[in-house]
């Protein structure tokens, strides 16, 4: 949501001053233990159902997956072949993004970063994700920073298009209470941001972008905000 017209319609559709925003999911929800499931509700754990347009249209586009994967398989050779043949200013430059992306996942596996969630129920990043799906069953989440504060949005349901038009905000963090947070300060171009909350427990969430609007918005605050 980088567009300056598009950031108005959302803020006057929703009634906020909103500072920066994208569409945001996060994984799979891990499975909770039986107690702590039950002490919640035994609230959702998965986004609803595709609406059956959706289904039907995957079910069409069966019959192509071989010629897409064969299209893959030939683009992947197409892009070897290229990069065989490359000066070596360009192989250097790929050479240093392949070490950089390594970099970035040793970081994210010393860190945890690989799972979804800091792994305690009880904080209130484990309280927040048990949550997630009773706000709302659609797979995605608008994510707005507005005044300091972090407000989710989403239609009432799962919808496959005009997610904008029928979204409505269905959480609302105050700056108090949680922060969004880029783990890696912009140094490596990703999708992961962590809403990080007081207690110091923190929940991941993957932008439909690399380098999207929120990422672009913390980069301009203070190193030490998050």
């Amino acid at each position: 949501m980088t567009s300056r017209g598009r950031q108005s319609v959302i803020s006057d559709r929703l009634g906020l001053q909103v500072d920066a925003g994208a569409w945001c999911s996060i994984d799979k929800i891990p499975q909770p233990p039986s107690d702590v499931l039950q002490a919640a509700g035994a609230p959702r754990l998965r986004p609803g159902r595709k609406p059956a347009l959706d289904m039907l249209g995957a079910a069409l586009c069966l019959p192509f997956v071989p010629f897409g994967l064969l299209f893959v398989l030939l683009a992947n050779m197409g892009q070897a072949i290229e990069r065989s043949l490359a000066p070596k200013s360009v192989k250097e430059r790929l050479r240093a993004k392949r070490e950089d992306e390594q970099r970035r996942d040793a970081l994210v596996t010393e860190q945890g970063l690989d799972r979804v969630f800091d792994g305690n129920w009880q904080g209130n990043a484990g309280q927040f994700l048990l949550r997630w799906y009773s706000h709302s069953p659609h797979d995605m989440r608008l994510v707005l920073v507005s005044q300091g504060d972090i407000v989710l949005a989403a239609p009432p349901r799962r919808v496959s298009g005009s997610r904008e038009k029928l979204m409505e905000i269905v959480a609302r963090l105050p700056a108090a209470e949680a922060a969004l947070v880029d783990p890696f300060f912009g140094e490596f171009e990703t999708k992961m941001l962590l809403l990080r909350f007081r207690d110091g427990s923190w929940l991941r969430i993957e932008t439909e972008d690399a380098r999207s609007d929120l990422h672009m918005y913390l980069l301009r605050q203070p190193r030490t905000a998050g």
